[in-house]
């Protein structure tokens, strides 16, 4: 974005000369080397700045800052505090919470969690639109508009195809401005993960070769550049205080190598659960063409994330429920798109249709080495992954290793806990959001029972690459959509034994001897009865119950209640038809983006409306006893009552009608609302789980 530095606040300017600095802790160093090129000369003459989006909003919330010098210090310190929040290290903006949210079951467990991430989504929206018209974008013929999503836009992937990788990452990739003491190293870092990401996408075609997916010389190769880092979902993070306060205890026995081994062991029983998770709580609906069905392009990651036995085995699935037959045998194109395309549309081979594609286009967790198990308990041992991973070519070992449940540990984040690496887009905060984080808190707590009675331990759930792969190819193939997976008769996994012994309609393979044909439905419904069995108490404790019979009509009914088949049937209530196949896959994307940009961003808005509504009566109780909160709202209100007032705000916030002093006050209102939080987490610090959500990229930008 381009405008003309003095619109900024001096406060605002302060802000951003201290994120130019090479080390923000010693700005005896001096500017950024780059500091360049955040600057550009316009046609008249004027120099202006040149800021990437992802950096804006941080700067909107220091020139709220610096144009109301009047606002009480106790507010200015918590938006002060705000903008370290908003960070940016990939393509798209980033946020993480405000605050720490206590999950309780009086507060509605995940629901504690999804109204944190409501009022972050809705002051995102209010500064957006703060610096659209305070920074004279509008004007300009620019518009910001930050919005969620789980894959890039189709503009951008067809970009991505025509031009070299070092060009794609000068034009996308975000310098580091914002949440880094030394931003110009970020960059370099997010600069490696894209390069490493791009050549791992290369080197799957040697995997797929020797796993007999690709018979014969005719590749399509993938381009050297690739988009995964512009959509790595959502992350949420929990963390134990009973846990935590055991490693910060000197005297404990419970340690690092402890914390360890307990923690590679709940992730393992935690990934049998997954299934639970893709698709119905997030997704990623998309449409992929005939043409789009190269393996070396559809299987994405795939290769370096699965055995080659399951990878053939998911292939030979996918091209089956795929509309690719031809003469009554499967048929993946062939290449040039001029052949590619005619034939499709000759033959009615329409290509398929998959409910969480991102989970396929993204890296989630690569597979453990024979040398290296990344989950055997033992310390010390993903580095040693990362460095055999590093040998083949695949990763590089000065990367963070990227798992579906990652460690939080104590040592490095100052926590023990577990952060989910597997959520797409949610469709709205508490409906989906909130009840992800809450059974993600029930699997979790449940795979502690479990080591806590003895149960099971690291002899149970080998580490093999085989046992490891076995486990996620079940996951990957649901969110897919494949109806069946395959499990060997002699698995030694007795976890996965054990949640198979209650799925029904189970036999054995005729064309895999040896194997057992499972449906995925029947595995989840044997997950759900394994989570009422197992953990009763812990869903008595946890107040469970609801969430489980949501649980149930998203598995039975996923058409009306999973997020993928609402998700889904609002984007074709868009294009007039019923079903994704029924139009062509680009028409069908770009229908996606659009209803993504401008339908459920309304929709988002709008609950985190309705859900700072409910707490006006809290913030109206605190001013009685509070001097900064009665002074905050004095300044919004006025002479008239807060429910009035809100009600207009609400009005012309839901229609983007807010400007100048409007807006000023329901930014206002809504910081006023995150302090009360934090006054409130402070003076209940004394709950068990505690949570942080971090959204890396499912917010995207247009303009």
């Amino acid at each position: 974005m381009r405008f003309d530095r003095a619109r900024l606040s001096p406060y605002a300017q302060q802000v951003l000369e201290r994120d130019l600095l090479a080390h923000k802790q010693h700005p005896e160093q001096g500017q950024r080397s780059d500091v360049s090129r955040y600057s550009v000369v316009d046609d008249q003459g004027t120099t202006l700045l040149r800021l990437p989006l992802s950096y804006l909003v941080k700067l909107a919330l220091a020139d709220v800052l610096g144009v109301q010098p009047q606002l009480p210090a106790d507010i200015r310190v918590t938006a002060e505090g705000l903008q370290n929040h908003y960070l940016n290290d990939n393509t798209s903006p980033e946020t993480f919470s405000f605050h720490v949210v206590n999950l309780t079951q009086c507060n509605g467990q995940g629901n504690a969690l999804a109204s944190e991430t409501a009022k972050r989504f809705l002051l995102t929206q209010l500064l957006t639109e703060y610096a659209n018209d305070r920074f004279g974008l509008k004007e300009s013929g620019q518009q910001a508009q930050i919005y969620c999503a789980p894959h890039p836009p189709q503009r951008q992937k067809q970009l991505n195809e025509m031009i070299p990788d070092a060009f794609y990452r000068e034009l996308y990739m975000s310098p580091c401005l914002s949440g880094w003491d030394k931003g110009e190293e970020k960059h370099q870092y997010m600069h490696l993960c894209h390069q490493v990401l791009s050549r791992s996408q290369l080197n799957a075609v040697a995997k797929l070769r020797e796993a007999g997916i690709i018979t014969n010389n005719l590749v399509v190769l993938p381009n050297l550049s690739n988009i995964s880092l512009a959509n790595n979902g959502s992350h949420i993070s929990l963390g134990s205080r009973k846990l935590t306060g055991l490693m910060a205890d000197e005297k404990s026995p419970f340690g690092r190598a402890e914390e360890k081994y307990c923690g590679d062991l709940a992730i393992k029983i935690q990934e049998h659960f997954l299934p639970l998770f893709a698709a119905n709580y997030s997704a990623a609906p998309y449409r992929l063409g005939f043409e789009d069905f190269h393996p070396e392009k559809a299987l994405g990651f795939l290769a370096h994330e699965l055995d080659f036995t399951h990878l053939r085995m998911l292939w030979r699935r996918w091209r089956k429920k795929a509309s690719l037959n031809l003469i009554r045998h499967s048929r993946t194109p062939f290449g040039p798109e001029w052949i590619d395309r005619p034939l499709s549309r000759l033959f009615g081979l329409k290509g398929d249709f998959v409910p969480d594609f991102r989970l396929v286009d993204y890296p989630v967790g690569f597979l453990s080495t024979e040398e290296s198990p990344a989950l055997n308990g033992a310390l010390g041992n993903q580095e040693l992954l990362r460095h055999d991973l590093d040998a083949m070519g695949v990763f590089d070992a000065r990367m963070s290793l990227y798992q579906f449940f990652k460690m939080r540990e104590f040592a490095t984040m100052g926590f023990s806990g577990f952060e989910g690496r597997h959520y797409s887009l949610f469709s709205g905060f508490e409906q989906d959001m909130g009840a992800a984080t809450t059974l993600q808190t029930l699997i979790t707590a449940l795979a502690y029972k479990y080591m806590a009675e003895g149960r099971y331990d690291h002899r149970h759930i080998p580490d093999t690459p085989g046992t490891e792969s076995e486990r996620r190819q079940i996951f990957f193939g649901h969110a897919l959509g494949l109806p069946t997976f395959f499990v060997k008769r002699t698995t030694r996994n007795r976890f996965l034994l054990r949640i198979l012994r209650k799925t029904k309609q189970i036999r054995n393979s005729r064309r895999y001897p040896g194997y057992l044909r499972i449906y995925q439905k029947e595995y989840c419904r044997a997950l759900i009865e394994v989570l009422c069995e197992d953990g009763a108490d812990l869903i008595e404790q946890m107040g469970c119950r609801e969430l489980l019979v949501d649980l149930r009509q998203r598995i039975e009914y996923p058409e009306e209640f999973s997020v993928a088949g609402r998700l889904t049937s609002d984007i074709m209530s868009t294009l007039g038809t019923k079903q994704p196949l029924q139009v062509d896959a680009p028409e069908f994307n770009r229908a996606a983006e659009e209803f993504y940009r401008t339908t459920l961003r309304r929709r988002h808005m709008h609950e985190a409306l309705e859900m700072l509504s409910r707490e006006l009566p809290r913030l109206e109780q605190l001013a009685d006893h509070n001097d900064s909160v009665r002074i905050t709202l004095k300044m919004v209100c006025g002479q008239r009552s807060l429910t009035a007032v809100y009600a207009q705000l609400m009005e012309g916030a839901r229609y983007q009608h807010l400007h100048d002093d409007d807006l000023l006050r329901l930014i206002n209102l809504l910081l006023l609302s995150v302090h009360a939080d934090q006054l409130s987490v402070k003076e209940h610090p004394d709950k068990e789980h505690v949570n942080r959500y971090e959204n890396d990229a499912p917010v995207y930008r247009a303009s």
